[in-house]
């Protein structure tokens, strides 16, 4: 995308301004951002991932929130603390998230709002991740109906989740 303003050079700022309603989207090179004052300014500053994950991470001032007993905790593979994770904003490896999975959880559902995916799913392997998450909620509606003793329910579930076995192991 070119520079809206200038139209040499490629859009790298791109942001969106509501005024009374009426939105105007904006996509401007870094240069001509600058140039036009404080409002595009701010716009074009660098935007550092690791800094606004750290803020996000320092939930304990936050009100309302539990704090965990996690500041000693520390990953068991490559021996990073909970604290040096905030402090640097990503993991030292995959055994990290299992680590500090109990801290993970609050801070997710406060970003996203969910723990789990719940958006668009690619088109070509979409099937199987849809097919896996309705055989989830199969499983839940099965303990659901067990646990309600709605037995006649139960069975007619537990066939569903058989027959999306079934397709899923073909």
């Amino acid at each position: 995308m070119i520079c809206d303003h200038c139209k040499l050079r490629p859009a790298t700022v791109h942001f969106t301004k509501i005024v009374a309603g009426q939105k105007t989207d904006y996509h401007l090179c870094e240069q001509c951002a600058q140039e036009h004052g404080d409002f595009f300014a701010k716009a074009a500053q660098a935007f550092h991932f690791n800094d606004l994950l750290s803020s996000l991470l320092n939930m304990e001032s936050s009100p309302g929130f539990t704090s965990l007993p996690m500041s000693n905790a520390r990953c068991n593979v490559c021996g990073m603390t909970y604290n040096q994770f905030t402090q640097i904003g990503r993991f030292g490896c995959p055994n990290c998230y299992e680590s500090f999975a109990s801290r993970l959880e609050p801070l997710l559902k406060r970003i996203q709002s969910n723990t789990a995916h719940v958006g668009k799913v690619p088109q070509k392997s979409g099937e199987a991740t849809r097919s896996r998450n309705e055989l989830q909620q199969l499983r839940k509606e099965l303990q659901t109906a067990v646990t309600t003793e709605q037995y006649e329910q139960a069975a007619k579930i537990r066939d569903k989740i058989r027959e999306l076995e079934q397709k899923l192991e073909g």
